[in-house]
């Protein structure tokens, strides 16, 4: 009797055991859920399958576009009176950018002189002849003498002029250099009370556009296979390390420099608020195709922990899975995966580390 009650007795316990664990188990496999707060913490990306590319990093350093830069010669000798413009400014077509007195200028001014004086003097000639010839005082070929120096003083009357209008020659000894086109002072090249030759062959100014610049680049022998025409191009200086400019290549020099054995490619982009300047360095990073296509997630989805890597696969808020990948590369903003996930999978690619822990708890 006393062994039978022991008996009940255990029966009892493992019964009362076995309906209070059962209950924990199952609230435990259904215990984890994302909150509606959770829900909008995260952002959910789709696995998308992409061309897998590579990229290539070159050095280069930035320069204005040559077709929009004229460089301003002095066309006179002489001393600078007046600068107007410094290094960096921007000017107008038209501008006065110095003042050089002249005696080239002087000189200029007595020639203008001199062929207004033997104009008159050519054509108060003609109408003597011509009144001469209707008296019947002289022959009709001092008229046409008379008419031909006319035409040859007006010539020279007109050359003059033309020497003026080149030179924007006024009625004084000045000659004032003045801007060519619209555009940013690059180089200069002059300073106040500098005397000029008159064989002078260095530029005074540099003018140049630089809406649109170009990003000239070094490839080395062994990459020159990768670039082609049209390839987007990122660029990035050390004066704007958090942005990055973008254009394409417009141009491959096909000629290797004998000492760097590196070619030369340009690449051409707008100047987003005329951020970059002449002889900036550059990184410029180019991107090409390697031919075959992989799944990729957001970079920032996939989780280091132990030596491996994971993304979150979201099914719902009560199914999200831990998913071991193979990464295949990461490039930018991007991750090509190997193995382990399938493009159409959704992954969580925000604060998907906060549920990784709660998950790992």
């Amino acid at each position: 009797m006393k062994n039978t009650l022991i008996y009940s007795l255990i029966a009892a316990i493992a019964v009362l055991a076995a309906s209070c664990h059962t209950p924990n188990e199952t609230e435990e496999a259904k215990a984890f859920m994302l909150s509606d707060t959770m829900m909008h913490r995260i952002r959910i990306d789709s696995v998308v399958s992409e061309p897998v590319r590579s990229e290539l990093t070159l050095v280069g350093k930035v320069a204005a576009d040559e077709n929009k830069v004229i460089k301003v010669f002095p066309l006179v000798g002489g001393v600078v009176e007046e600068v107007g413009v410094e290094l960096g400014d921007y000017v107008r077509k038209g501008q006065k950018l110095a003042l050089i007195r002249s005696g080239e200028v002087a000189d200029f001014e007595r020639q203008m002189i001199q062929a207004q004086s033997d104009l008159l003097l050519a054509q108060k000639n003609q109408r003597v002849a011509e009144d001469l010839y209707e008296s019947k005082l002289t022959a009709q070929r001092e008229v046409v003498a008379a008419q031909k120096e006319v035409e040859k003083a007006q010539a020279e009357l007109n050359r003059v002029k033309e020497v003026f209008r080149i030179y924007g020659l006024g009625q004084s000894s000045t000659y004032t250099v003045k801007a060519p086109i619209d555009g940013f002072v690059i180089e200069k090249n002059v300073n106040r009370n500098m005397q000029l030759r008159s064989d002078n062959a260095d530029n005074l100014f540099t003018i140049g556009q630089i809406s649109d610049v170009w990003v000239q680049a070094n490839v080395n022998e062994s990459d020159i296979g990768r670039v082609k025409l049209g390839m987007s191009a990122a660029i990035q200086t050390l004066s704007y390390p958090d942005h990055l400019f973008y254009g394409h290549v417009d141009k491959i020099f096909s000629v290797l420099d004998p000492n760097t054995k590196a070619m030369t490619v340009r690449i051409r982009l707008q100047n987003q608020a005329m951020k970059l300047k002449p002889e900036m360095h550059a990184t410029v990073k180019l991107r090409f195709d390697e031919g075959q296509t992989m799944a990729t997630v957001p970079s920032e989805a996939v989780i280091f922990d132990q030596s491996k890597h994971y993304v979150l696969v979201f099914k719902d808020r009560s199914n999200i899975q831990t998913r071991e990948v193979i990464i295949h590369k990461a490039l930018g903003d991007i991750t090509y995966i190997r193995s382990g996930i399938e493009p159409g999978d959704r992954v969580i690619s925000r604060n998907q580390l906060l549920v990784y822990n709660a998950l790992g708890n």
